[in-house]
Parts: C-alpha cells; sequence; structure tokens
C-alpha cells in the first residue's frame, strides 16, 4: 500500500509537505522567533501553488464556523484579560490559601477550568505572571509551579468545546450532538480528578512538603478597567450560556443554531462598540492563531488529498473499531502522531480519516477520545503545546531558570500516562 501511494507526485508533495512541517516546527525549539503560523501559512501557500488545491477551492475548504468562534473568543476573552478581570479572579482565589499543598491543589483547578471556559493559550498567556508572583512571594522553587501551569491548563481544556482550537474542531466537524454538554457529561468529572492528581504527583516529584503560607494579593488592584471588566464578565457569561442552552435545545428537538461558531462571534460584536476602545478590543484578538487556521485548513485538506497518509493510518487504525478497544487505539494515534504534525492540524487530518473509515456523529466516545488524547498529548513534550513555549519564555526571561526538554519529557511522560489511564478508566464507567 505504501508503494501504491508512492505512484503519484501528489504523494511526493504530500510527503514533502509533512517533512517541512515536522522539521520547521522541531527547529522552532531552538528559533523560535519564526512564528508557528508563518510555517503554516508557507505550507498553504505550497499547497495551492502546486495545484493540490485550485484557487477557486480555497474558499470552501476554510471552515468559517471554526474562524468566526476563535476571533468572537479571543475578543471576549482579550477583553477579560486586558482589564485585569482574569487576573482578579485568580488572585481571589489564590489569596484563600493558608498553606503550601492547600496552594498547589487550588492553582491546578484554578488554572484548568480557567482553561476550559477561556481557551488554554490565554490562561498561557496570563498565567506566568501569577506563577511569578506566588512564587516569590511564597519561596516557592518556580520550576514546579511552572509545570503545574503547563500541564493543569492542558488538562484543564479538554473538559469543554471552547478549551482549545482541537476540540472546536472535534465539536464542530464530527458533527456529535450538543457538544458542550456532551463533553462536560463525560470529561468534566475525569479532568478535575487528573488536575488534582497532576498537582499529586508534581508535589511528590519535587518533594514539595506542606508548611504555613502568607501570599498577600489584593484581587480588587488588578481590575485596570471596571467598565470593560464587567462588560467582559458577561460576554463570557452569555457566550457560554448561550451555548449551552443551544445543546439543551438540540437534545429536546427544538429550533437551535446549527452553525454554533457563530455564536461568541455575535456575542462579541455586541460588545466591540461598547469597550472603551474598541480598536484595543479588536487588537487583543490573537491573529496569529487566526492566520494559523485560515492556512491551516489550506495545508492540511492539500496534504489529505495527496493520499499520502491514508497507508501511514491503515498501519495504526485500518477499519473502525467499536466500543473500547477503538477508544484504546484512537487514544495511542493521537497522543503518538500529535508529537509528528501536532496536535491541531492532525486533528484536522485525523478527523477526515475518521469518517472515511466509518465513524459517524453518533460514535460519542471516540470523538471525545479523539479531544482528550490529542489534548494531553501537548504535556508529553515540551514541543507539543504552543502553551509550553508561552510559558517556557516566561520562566527563562524572568526567573532566570529554565526546564530542559528531557526534564519536560520525563515528567511530562509520567503525568500523560497517569492522565491517560484516568480518562480511559472513565470511558469504561
Amino acid at each position: 500500500m505504501i508503494r501504491i501511494a508512492f505512484s503519484s507526485w501528489r504523494a511526493w508533495l504530500g510527503l514533502a509537505l509533512i517533512v517541512y512541517l515536522f522539521a520547521v516546527l522541531l527547529l522552532r525549539s531552538r528559533r523560535p522567533s519564526i512564528p508557528v503560523w508563518g510555517v503554516m501559512a508557507f505550507a498553504a501557500f505550497l499547497v495551492v501553488i502546486t495545484g493540490l488545491i485550485g484557487f477557486d477551492e480555497i474558499g470552501g475548504v476554510i471552515d468559517m464556523d471554526v474562524v468566526l468562534f476563535l476571533i468572537g473568543m479571543f475578543s471576549i476573552v482579550g477583553l477579560a484579560e486586558s482589564s485585569g478581570l482574569l487576573n482578579a479572579i485568580s488572585m481571589w482565589v489564590v489569596a484563600r490559601c493558608g498553606r503550601l499543598t492547600a496552594l498547589v491543589y487550588t492553582l491546578s483547578l484554578l488554572f484548568g477550568i480557567l482553561a476550559a471556559f477561556v481557551v488554554n493559550d490565554t490562561v498561557a498567556l496570563m498565567g506566568p505572571s501569577i506563577v511569578y508572583s506566588i512564587s516569590r512571594a511564597a519561596n516557592i522553587d518556580p520550576r514546579p509551579m511552572f509545570l503545574l501551569l503547563a500541564f493543569s491548563l492542558t488538562i484543564g481544556s479538554v473538559a469543554t468545546p471552547i478549551g482549545n482550537p482541537q476540540n472546536v474542531l472535534i465539536a464542530i466537524d464530527s458533527g456529535i450532538e450538543a457538544p458542550f454538554i456532551t463533553f462536560m457529561k463525560r470529561l468534566f468529572i475525569p479532568t478535575v480528578v487528573n488536575l488534582i492528581l497532576t498537582a499529586f504527583l508534581l508535589m511528590k516529584i519535587f518533594k514539595i512538603r506542606d508548611r504555613r503560607i502568607e501570599v498577600i494579593l489584593l484581587p480588587q488592584e488588578a481590575i485596570r478597567n471596571r467598565g470593560d471588566a464587567i462588560l467582559a464578565g458577561i460576554g463570557l457569561l452569555t457566550s457560554i450560556a448561550a451555548l449551552v442552552i443551544n445543546d439543551v435545545f438540540e437534545l429536546y428537538g427544538l429550533p437551535h443554531i446549527t452553525h454554533r461558531g457563530f455564536i461568541p462571534f455575535i456575542v462579541a460584536a455586541g460588545l466591540y462598540i461598547l469597550a472603551s476602545s474598541p480598536r484595543k478590543m479588536l487588537a487583543g484578538v490573537d491573529w496569529g492563531t487566526i492566520v494559523f487556521f485560515i492556512a491551516m485548513f489550506i495545508a492540511m485538506e492539500g496534504i489529505w488529498r495527496s493520499g499520502i497518509l491514508n497507508p501511514i493510518l491503515n498501519i495504526l487504525i485500518a477499519q473502525k473499531i467499536d466500543g473500547f478497544k477503538g477508544i484504546v487505539v484512537i487514544t495511542i494515534a493521537s497522543l503518538l502522531l500529535s508529537q509528528l504534525l501536532s496536535n491541531v492540524p492532525f486533528v484536522k487530518l485525523f478527523i477526515n480519516y475518521m469518517k472515511n473509515i466509518g465513524y459517524t456523529n453518533s460514535n460519542v466516545d471516540a470523538w471525545l477520545a479523539l479531544a482528550m488524547s490529542s489534548t494531553i498529548a501537548g504535556n508529553l513534550t515540551i514541543l507539543g503545546a504552543a502553551s509550553n513555549i508561552i510559558i517556557l519564555e516566561v520562566l527563562e526571561s524572568r526567573m532566570g531558570t529554565t526546564i530542559t526538554f528531557a526534564e519536560f519529557f520525563k515528567i511530562g511522560s509520567i503525568v500523560t500516562i497517569a492522565n491517560t489511564i484516568i480518562y480511559l478508566l472513565f470511558f469504561i464507567i
């Protein structure tokens, strides 16, 4: 089958694109100045210029449901971050911890739950400053605290379809019914268990002993713009409530919005003019991520059409596998291939493959297994998630220390294996 796959120029192009993406994304660990969206944009350029996708086909392969969802959520969350709302919430929770172990467990749950509802990369941007302040005030080794931040926001984002970009893709493209409720119902409890377990493992690995601490934090001082903070809070609550209510309507067969990704965008559209600085609110959108997604839709469609991936994926999962065995196979494939392509591009390709071999919207656990495993794959290596790089940069630039690739992998592999076992056990229940 592999020989057949290489019989056409399209297959060779597909292979070249995969090698290019893997090599350049690996190179980014040494040259972080290369933006990941630039890497993906060039791949999209190659796909179009070589004819894998025609110019007139570009509009048809870009999923505007996902793009508008991200623009809307980034707008609202960006306002929450710039106004100080997210920092204030974090400080309010942390200030109520009087002992070190309670602080570690609380931070794990805090960052994880925040990531589930405000997108994990946002927490990666705001989290380091909180961890930095706490580490200094409580005289704690910063390395386990920054690892806790990295692991917890990745784990926490598993719980909802809005926690990370790959979950957004799965929720929309798989067609599963009532995705917000479905994700929360099946993944929220094991996610909380894993957040607690991860905090416990890190305390054991780094030999953190319990002691009394006094961390003085003033949440009210974190609010930089009260009006924008209120707007952001309303926007976040409205978006989440609308997504949940829409899912309930779908479950009961009532009229509902099919293109769920439009909901956060419309909420954000109602807030722009009310913000203290609408231009600043729009500038808060992570446009690099938006470009990454637009380019990724083009690049991944080109690689898919090349036919190069079918024989590779056939080795891992040749046909639809029902039941728990199928969940395990999908989990293993996701954990491995997410390291090769990065989780978001992998998920985009694997969704197409799963549909081709017979998975439908009724195979809910299979899609949730893909969401879970492709996400926690980010905890296996320091290159596994963009949020890891963001956190590492703060650790090196502000605290004068670092976490090596080997150290991250050593601890990350323990955390990932433990988390995977917990999630798989809950799939059995």
